[in-house]
């Protein structure tokens, strides 16, 4: 039974994706020419991973406490990485963010090429070259007033334990003065398992947390920034934990 509603959950988001395309490719038809942020495709993609999350049979996804209709212009968005299912989630957060995304991830048809319209950064993993470049592409979008978003795990964590953060996302900060507004979320690991296609049910949050200035930080201060947005993700998601864990969607199947 699950191995059927998975095929039919990738169904319902192949469909949600390909129609969404679709409405993505009108709306920049319309706003390119004068939407220099490339706010109302970069909403539109992501409002279509909000509508694939509600219509998935398994999941229920939510914001858990305060958020701000709109952050900072200079900011850098951080949060942990649990699984491929987050940016569903954190798609639901109401202000336009550019993402920093795996190379390969533009190259899958439909998303990828949503991704790139919405202005979303891609990143070969590894690559020294495509990092600093892709470092530049989130300064110019700061500077155009475009928060950007990265998760500094670089990739999806398997356990409950946060990896290490790399450097890059707060030596971006730093070096734009900008805030580093952290993020956590909490029960898609369950969501969509990582080397798994298979989906399970999952109750996800996502909670906003304070921003942290670095006016006045330099390069020295990398370490000491990390440490303080690391502290206070932890603390965030340990929030979460308990309203996410072992709680299963009404109705909805358990994973076999």
């Amino acid at each position: 039974m699950n191995a059927l509603l998975s095929i039919w959950t990738w169904v319902e988001i192949g469909i949600v994706a390909l129609v969404g395309f679709f409405v993505q490719l009108v709306i920049a038809i319309f706003t390119l020419p004068f939407d220099k942020k490339r706010y109302a495709v970069g909403r539109c993609f992501r409002m279509v991973g909000v509508t694939a999350a509600k219509l998935t049979p398994y999941w229920r996804f939510g914001i858990h406490g305060p958020v701000p209709d709109q952050v900072a212009p200079n900011t850098v968005v951080v949060s942990n990485h649990e699984s491929n299912a987050d940016p569903f989630l954190i798609s639901r957060l109401p202000w336009e963010m550019k993402w920093l995304g795996k190379a390969s991830l533009f190259k899958v048809p439909v998303v990828g090429w949503m991704m790139g319209i919405a202005g979303d950064i891609p990143v070969h993993r590894g690559d020294k070259e495509s990092a600093t470049g892709a470092m530049a592409r989130c300064k110019q979008w700061m500077s155009k007033g475009m928060p950007v978003m990265i998760f500094p795990e670089g990739t999806r964590s398997k356990t409950d334990e946060l990896l290490p953060f790399k450097d890059g996302a707060f030596r971006l900060a730093i070096e734009q003065q900008a805030d580093v507004l952290p993020l956590a979320v909490s029960g898609t690991r369950k969501a969509l398992p990582k080397h798994s296609w298979r989906f399970s049910t999952s109750r996800g949050l996502v909670t906003v947390g304070t921003p942290i200035s670095t006016k006045g930080m330099t390069l020295d201060d990398v370490e000491r920034l990390k440490t303080l947005v690391r502290e206070q993700i932890l603390a965030l998601r340990a929030t979460l934990q308990p309203l996410t864990q072992d709680a299963a969607a009404p109705g909805a199947p358990s994973a076999a």
